[in-house]
């Protein structure tokens, strides 16, 4: 996917953040921390559901597959951000600026369509309680989980081709902390106007179908959770799917005003504040909020720590006993 022969920019300069020439370490250690804590949040909640055969369920893999795509769309954009941090240049090749929007974006969608696969999971175990078992399989799961991953890197194909053959003859300066669509946009010698076009169907078709299922299907667990005669079942359901919903609006929140719009671009703070949110923010809270709401996960992870302190005293008792 290299540019068009009309082209003659091989290589675009990311402005990242602007103005931040006097604190721009400290927001380099913020970064590098956000990252650090994403990687090893994201990588315990997905070792633990691994580890634990207790937590061997459908629900469970779900949230370990979401904690390994986390790992995946946060390191297409933010080990780049760090070093243009540090690099004075900032540049990226027009097919490095290409492959970067073209995986963000698809893993972007893949956690969309896995969220509503989560709505749906949650739907058949509260709606469908004596069925679930038979109906949510592991192949299943397996099943779900691999068309969300296909279907995801497949849908920016076509678009991704489109912007591919767009001409870009200058100036080349993206003025985001990476590389998207619609700062990309705004780079091309020529009427964008489809391509803004395309980009909206794409972006508004897969948010409004995807958060319709989702809404459909919490309104008929809703429906069923309160029509529950155990005040303990209804508890246990508002928890579990309370988890799931602050995950689904924190993500579709942001990536929503960010992508749903009929416009090349907003004001660049605004464009950089919301990159942020969905980019760092929101992978570094899902596997905090996994793992403090949900009851199962956190008393494995505590489990495998005392368990760990445990075997070091051990260790440290038959050393000094051996001397």
């Amino acid at each position: 996917m290299g540019p068009s022969n009309h082209s003659t920019v091989t290589e675009f300069i990311i402005a990242g953040f602007s103005g931040i020439h006097q604190v721009w370490p400290v927001l380099f250690l913020l970064m590098l921390l956000a990252y650090l804590l994403i990687i090893i949040g994201n990588l315990v909640v997905f070792l633990v559901i691994q580890l634990r055969p207790r937590l061997h369920a459908p629900m469970y893999f779900f949230i370990s597959v979401l904690s390994f795509l986390e790992l995946w769309y946060t390191t297409v954009t933010i080990p780049k951000m760090l070093f243009n941090l540090l690099d004075t240049k900032k540049s990226i090749s027009f097919s490095g600026c290409l492959l970067q929007v073209y995986f963000f974006h698809s893993m972007g969608v893949t956690e969309v369509l896995l969220l509503t696969t989560m709505a749906y999971d949650r739907y058949l175990a509260i709606c469908t309680p004596l069925h679930y078992p038979v109906i949510m399989t592991p192949q299943l799961g397996i099943k779900l989980t691999t068309a969300c991953w296909i279907l995801g890197f497949l849908y920016r194909v076509p678009e991704i081709i489109l912007i591919s053959r767009l001409p870009f003859c200058g100036p080349n300066i993206i003025e985001h902390i990476f590389c998207d669509l619609s700062p990309l946009l705004t780079l091309a010698c020529t009427d964008t106007t489809a391509n803004i076009i395309i980009d909206f169907l794409f972006n508004a078709c897969i948010i409004t179908v995807t958060i319709l299922l989702i809404v459909l299907s919490y309104v008929k667990i809703i429906r069923v959770v309160l029509n529950s005669q155990s005040s303990e079942g209804r508890r246990k359901a508002f928890s579990t799917c309370a988890t799931h919903l602050i995950v689904v609006v924190i993500f579709y929140g942001s990536v929503s005003f960010m992508y749903i719009r009929l416009t090349k671009s907003y004001s660049v703070n605004y464009d950089k504040t919301l990159a942020v949110v969905y980019s760092v923010i929101t992978p570094l809270c899902n596997p905090v909020i996994y793992s403090l709401r949900n009851k199962e996960i956190r008393e494995a992870i505590w489990k495998i720590v005392i368990r760990r302190q445990t075997s070091t005293k051990q260790d440290q008792v038959c050393n000094v006993l051996s001397h």
